[in-house]
């Protein structure tokens, strides 16, 4: 099997991102943002998908954690994108469902190269973890749009942590799911011979 890492880094007048990912890994991560419940966020992805990640932000949280979100979802979304390569015989789809207590979030994301990402629900609270909720719709479109992933999610619940958890979660073990290897695959999942 070929390496599937990459490392990625980006400088912005607003932040300054660096990451790693192994998608072969097994769940290993290392992640300051700077925010902790972010933080706690990335950590459950790496610890669901199998992936190791290394994530180091240094963002204007004293704004807000906008751009810090963003651009590490941008960061993430190119890392995945770098480390698939042509994504020869990967599984392509996956549909996950993944509960936390009363929330449940799906998670329905297709490795396509066509980026478009469709998120359904709303969050129980403004914030959660000292960042805006909606911040967790927006890392996941800028994650498809990066990765060039067909993704659809959605999430409902009684509290802002396990409706945001659930959908890292479910958006971990899709990813497991879609980049994981098939070995009767020698091409790539896709009638045109490419994505």
């Amino acid at each position: 099997m070929t390496d599937r890492t990459a490392a990625i880094t980006r400088e912005t007048a607003e932040t300054s991102i660096e990451a790693t990912i192994d998608l072969d890994g097994a769940g290993d991560s290392t992640v300051e943002t700077g925010n902790a419940f972010f933080d706690h966020m990335l950590d459950a992805l790496a610890t669901h998908a199998l992936f190791d990640l290394t994530v180091h932000a240094d963002g204007d949280l004293g704004v807000d954690a906008h751009h810090t979100v963003e651009d590490v979802a941008i960061v993430l979304g190119e890392a995945i994108d770098d480390a698939l390569g042509e994504k020869r015989a990967i599984e392509r789809f996956a549909d996950r469902r993944v509960p936390l207590d009363e929330a449940v979030a799906s998670v329905v994301l297709d490795v396509s190269g066509r980026p478009y990402a469709s998120f359904e629900g709303s969050f129980s609270a403004a914030t959660v973890g000292g960042m805006d909720s909606q911040l967790i719709a927006h890392f996941c479109r800028s994650l498809a749009t990066n990765a060039g992933l067909t993704l659809h999610v959605t999430v409902d619940g009684e509290n802002a942590h396990h409706e945001a958890e659930a959908i890292f979660k479910g958006l971990a073990r899709a990813l497991d799911d879609a980049t994981r290897i098939d070995e009767r695959r020698s091409a790539v999942a896709s009638t045109k011979g490419e994505l």
